[in-house]
């Protein structure tokens, strides 16, 4: 893979449906993220947002256009090619947590490892670094019913972090916890980011989309604008390009 922009959409289209039930959710998406990026997805429902994320994390593909991942084209690899490469490259934090309720935050953690085929001592090692990294190591053999809404959110990110992932994907993680607690996240999201990891991170709330340094409004299936976030303080920074 080569060097350049981790991320490149190019007159992406996305249309669901054939003849006169076709809608079309994407209507020529150009993108350009480099990285080390925070950027945060924002627009109304209906706006595409949501398609574009599943297309950047591999989960779909897009009709037409061309979808670059570090220099190699995404649309032009087969299904089983796409999941080697969202399983080496992405990571995936949600909005409900999708934690396993009657297994340990370790175990849940260790979840990612066991489809790379690691060893059991391995993945364990593995995911008490990653929970260890979002400081939640002493609950590593507490269920998510015994952690906060905050701490769920944390054993989610160590899941998604417990792979060494080049670009996190964030769909709402702050959807389901207080004003505290999202703040908490967004800090720690912030941090990841500085030790240099992409993030590309949909929300509804603008709060929340301060946190990045790179802001992309859609509207009815394409980017309307990008402006940088509101409470970045590292200088001058070249984000997303559009």
């Amino acid at each position: 893979m080569s060097s350049g922009p981790i991320i490149e959409l190019e007159g992406i289209t996305k249309t669901f449906g054939t003849g006169a039930a076709a809608f079309q959710a994407l209507k020529g998406v150009n993108m350009s993220i480099q990285r080390g990026d925070f950027v945060a997805v924002m627009g109304p429902s209906g706006s595409g947002k949501s398609t574009t994320m599943n297309i950047l994390g591999c989960l779909d593909v897009p009709t037409t256009g061309k979808f670059r991942f570090l220099g190699t084209e995404v649309q032009s690899l087969n299904k089983d090619q796409r999941s080697l490469l969202r399983r080496r490259y992405l990571g995936f934090v949600f909005q409900g947590f999708n934690l396993l309720a009657r297994t340990t935050a370790v175990e849940n953690v260790e979840l990612p490892l066991v489809y790379r085929g690691a060893s059991k001592s391995e993945r364990h090692a593995s995911a008490m670094r990653a929970l260890d990294r979002v400081g939640l190591a002493p609950w590593a053999h507490h269920t998510p019913a015994e952690l906060s809404g905050g701490q769920q959110q944390r054993v989610a990110i160590a899941r998604a972090l417990v792979t060494d992932p080049e670009v996190l994907l964030a769909d709402e993680p702050t959807g389901n916890l207080d004003s505290e607690r999202s703040i908490e996240i967004m800090e720690f999201l912030g941090e990841l980011n500085r030790q240099g990891i992409t993030i590309l991170m949909v929300t509804h709330e603008p709060e929340m989309a301060d946190f990045a340094k790179t802001i992309v409004h859609f509207k009815d299936g394409l980017v309307e604008r990008v402006e940088n976030g509101n409470r970045v303080r590292h200088g001058k920074h070249e984000g997303v390009t559009a």
